[in-house]
């Protein structure tokens, strides 16, 4: 059985909004033609994301389903979902420029149909994935659930209005970790000094991370890892001082031992400061 984390994307109903036109109490921006409607919609509703770490494990989400109306439900409402890729191919191209979004292939809802009583207004849909380590983490993927029916003459919102969870499941990076690192920093006047720190190193895209230069305290260098595991070198010391590999030594990352072998230099006054790493995966 699949370790299960837990990832709550929730929040307290307070007020709820549908667009910003439709609200739970009667107000300025609830019009009379709205009057004796009801709405299902997401409270926050549209694009949000979690993201995933490349590992098999289930991940669980949770939103709040509410019946927007100037008077609570007297009866029972029943509220069915489903993941929905129209909605999903809608938000792409309503986007400038558009995006590329695609379906999360491993997805289950927990609670495809909810029931909210009589007298009160919403109630939680639990969303279920998994198996991201199947995944490229330089595709997009989303989990698109929409409100597809409601009983009671309760009308769905529009899934690009109020009427969805669009999720964005963004996978993270596989090269971001803690990383022990050893080496040297060779400065043009002082000499060398030993380099033996924990390092962290941050998601910039799919491919590439920043951490620290040297063992400066500025986390301006950039690693972008190329599909031969060869490393190109780049961000930067400072607006002037940019980082650059050295000339006929290597820079790789070996994904058998999760290391990375660095040998780059910025400038600065009297000459450049050379620096080389062994950076090894806690």
């Amino acid at each position: 059985m699949r370790n299960k984390i837990l990832m709550i994307a929730s929040f307290l109903a307070a007020i709820f909004v549908l667009g910003s036109c439709l609200k739970d109490d009667v107000g300025p921006d609830w019009t009379s033609s709205l009057k004796g409607k009801m709405y299902a919609e997401v409270w926050n509703a549209g694009f949000l994301t979690i993201g995933l770490n490349p590992v098999p494990d289930t991940v669980t989400f949770k939103f709040l389903v509410n019946i927007a109306s100037d008077q609570p439900p007297t009866q029972d409402i029943t509220v069915t979902l489903a993941s929905d890729t129209s909605a999903m191919g809608r938000y792409n191209r309503s986007k400038k420029p558009p995006t590329n979004y695609q379906l999360f292939p491993y997805i289950k809802i927990v609670d495809p149909s909810i029931t909210i009583k009589a007298g009160t207004r919403n109630g939680y849909v639990h969303v279920q994935i998994w198996h991201a380590d199947l995944l490229n983490a330089c595709d997009n993927f989303m989990a698109p659930i929409v409100i597809k029916t409601a009983s009671g003459g309760v009308i769905p919102a529009d899934p690009l209005n109020q009427g969805a969870r669009l999720m964005g499941l963004p996978i993270k990076n596989p090269y971001a970790a803690d990383y022990h690192v050893t080496g040297t920093f060779t400065h043009p006047t002082a000499g060398a000094r030993a380099i033996d720190r924990n390092k962290t190193f941050s998601t910039v895209t799919c491919n590439s991370v920043q951490t620290e230069v040297g063992d400066t305290g500025v986390n301006g260098l950039t690693l972008t890892i190329n599909a031969d595991n060869t490393v190109t070198i780049g961000g930067s010391y400072s607006a002037t001082q940019p980082c650059v590999a050295v000339t006929g030594q290597p820079n790789v990352y070996n994904p058998a031992t999760k290391t990375f072998t660095l040998n780059y230099y910025y400038s600065g006054t009297g000459g450049n400061r050379v620096i080389t790493e062994t950076c090894v995966r806690l």
